[in-house]
């Protein structure tokens, strides 16, 4: 129940971050296909996305992608790790604050 929860407070917070960012909301909301559209949101190649298949360089290149998409937004490296460790606080965070705005 916790982890449903959790898997939906990412989803929707990665939708809101999305929509930020010029996308549609459900984009986000879709598992997989938001990574496809945050790959080509920040300009990546498709093999990146490819690679998010790949064990263990799917944490690299996620990192890479959280990293790219926090300096966008303002934010550091720290902010990526949050992405990564705690999806569910750091798109939360990106999507829901008024406070945050894309600069692509």
């Amino acid at each position: 129940m916790l982890s449903a929860i959790i898997l939906i407070i990412s989803l929707v917070g990665m939708g809101f971050t999305l929509q930020k960012a010029g996308r549609e909301l459900w984009e986000g909301m879709v598992p997989i296909y938001n990574f496809y559209v945050l790959t080509s949101l920040l300009g990546k190649p498709i093999w990146w996305f490819i690679l998010l298949f790949v064990p263990f360089v799917n944490i690299a290149i996620a990192f890479l992608l959280y990293l790219e998409l926090s300096k966008r937004f303002g934010k550091g490296g720290l902010f990526a790790v949050l992405l990564l460790f705690l999806p569910f606080i750091g798109f939360a965070i990106l999507g829901f604050s008024k406070n945050e705005t894309y600069k692509g």
